[in-house]
């Protein structure tokens, strides 16, 4: 592969595949979840801190394995092609493409702000709860402008990576600059004073729905139930930083230059998000963050800064940012199924490099089923269910580092993880928290997404069987 990405192209897709749609909207479902500004900011610092960690980590297997397929490889490698082929088949079926979907949905709802005729137009079809709106049609017209595009080559999805990442980037600042310099009254202090003295969140109905009357104290390991639900958001915003190692057959100096993007590109977004999270705390009460409209709390906090007009720069920032972070997504996961097709665990046809130098089928292969994953409308519903595989997957690589510290000590490692083994267990302690209260509070994000995985086991053993039937 040729080499044309270089470090701030590696470090602008970090950033780029992260930011999206999430930052926008999840904090509203974090605060009923907690109740509180204190917390809410608590729990970012947490995430930022697990998402550091676990860059950090895979910075020593990205300088050891510096090839396509990034994390697939890593575990692959490590673990064997079962572990590999499981990690694939989720990121083809779900983790990849569902994100895709996701984003391109959030752009064209976005721009329905702008364009209210989306909003109002009927149904292109309708047969009971199914539909197929102007909307959808608008984000899969997205996913194959953008698929298209990088077919291209790796300069055209560069040049537009680094300028949609330098744009939200900008317009994030200036966005956080406003939001203390231009608010008449600032929430901050009722917002944290909350947490201080109690923990607690909203009541809810008899359905479990949230209730906007009052809130209740909750403690123990009600509240920690609380913390596992509000990481949903945060580790869903927080993802996809990994995808610059789907693409080290392409950066330059990779064994150097994949460490250092993942962790600077970390480091600046959780700053970014948490700086965006007091922006929210400093315009809106708790209220008006629980419960904006449609859980758009960015658009509540822009209206209460820029007045009318924050409607519009939150649509157009969202739009910029989600046009962005999808062609991050799409050029690098492409890369992970061309690298799986050559060791037998796909499509043949995805193997092959067009006369761009670029993986043409395979990025063909994941827009479409990103683009039927957007008309059947279950996306939202299955990165509900992976964010819990999405984190198993990370713990299992993060533990790859330090397995492989023991199995193999003698290999030669161009980078060693910075303050071995304290950053892998905070991340391993982390995680496991995250995965167990779940299990216990919060089930439907847990096992639907699991055996979705493990769907892929009688797909692999059939692969197998195959190859062994034509030896």
């Amino acid at each position: 592969m040729q080499k044309k990405l270089k470090l701030w192209d590696a470090i602008m897709l970090v950033m780029g595949s992260m930011i999206g749609s999430g930052i926008f909207i999840v904090s509203a479902d974090m605060m009923r979840n907690l109740g509180s500004g204190f917390w809410l900011v608590i729990v970012w610092i947490v995430t930022g801190v697990m998402t550091v960690a676990a860059a950090i980590s895979y910075g020593e297997l990205s300088a050891l394995f510096p090839k396509a397929g990034g994390q697939y490889t890593y575990l692959k490698e490590i673990f064997g092609k079962r572990m590999g082929f499981l990690y694939g088949w989720g990121l083809f079926t779900v983790i990849q493409t569902g994100t895709i979907a996701a984003v391109a949905m959030a752009f064209g709802k976005f721009t329905a702000y702008l364009v209210p005729s989306l909003n109002d137009a009927s149904p292109l079809f309708q047969s009971g709860e199914f539909k197929i709106t102007w909307i959808q049609i608008l984000a899969i017209a997205v996913i194959l402008l953008l698929t298209y595009i990088n077919t291209r080559g790796v300069q055209s999805g560069k040049l537009l990576q680094n300028v949609f990442t330098g744009s939200k980037i900008i317009a994030l600042v200036g966005l956080i600059a406003a939001g203390f310099i231009l608010v008449d009254f600032s929430h901050l202090s009722e917002n944290f004073s909350l947490g201080f003295d109690s923990f607690n969140n909203f009541k809810k109905d008899l359905s479990g729905n949230f209730l906007k009357e009052g809130w209740e104290p909750i403690g123990g390991m009600a509240l920690l139930g609380g913390i596992a639900a509000a990481m949903v958001g945060s580790v869903f915003s927080s993802v996809a930083w990994e995808s610059v190692t789907f693409v080290s057959g392409e950066v330059e100096n990779p064994k150097k230059n994949i460490v250092k993007s993942m962790i600077y590109g970390t480091s600046a977004v959780m700053i970014l998000y948490l700086a965006v999270n007091y922006v929210y705390l400093n315009a809106l009460d708790r209220d008006s963050i629980a419960f904006a409209a449609n859980d758009r709390v960015a658009v509540a906090a822009s209206q209460n800064i820029f007045g009318n007009a924050g409607t519009v720069i939150i649509a157009v920032l969202v739009m910029v940012s989600t046009f962005g972070c999808n062609n991050g997504l799409i050029l690098a996961g492409a890369r992970v199924f061309q690298t799986m097709a050559k060791d037998g665990m796909f499509f043949k046809s995805a193997e092959k490099n067009n006369k761009n130098e670029v993986p043409e089928n395979a990025l063909w292969m994941q827009g479409i089923w990103a683009s039927v994953l957007c008309l059947s409308g279950q996306y939202g519903n299955l990165l509900d269910m992976i964010s819990f595989v999405i984190v198993l997957f990370y713990m299992i690589t993060v533990f790859g580092v330090i397995y492989l510290r023991f199995k193999k000590p003698d290999l030669e490692r161009p980078y060693k993880t910075w303050l071995y083994p304290v950053t892998p267990i905070i991340y391993l302690l982390i995680g496991t928290g995250f995965c167990v209260l779940l299990l216990i509070y919060k089930q439907q994000y847990t096992w639907p997404g699991f055996l979705m995985v493990l769907l892929g086991l009688p797909v692999y053993y059939f692969i197998n069987r195959k190859k062994q039937t034509d030896q």
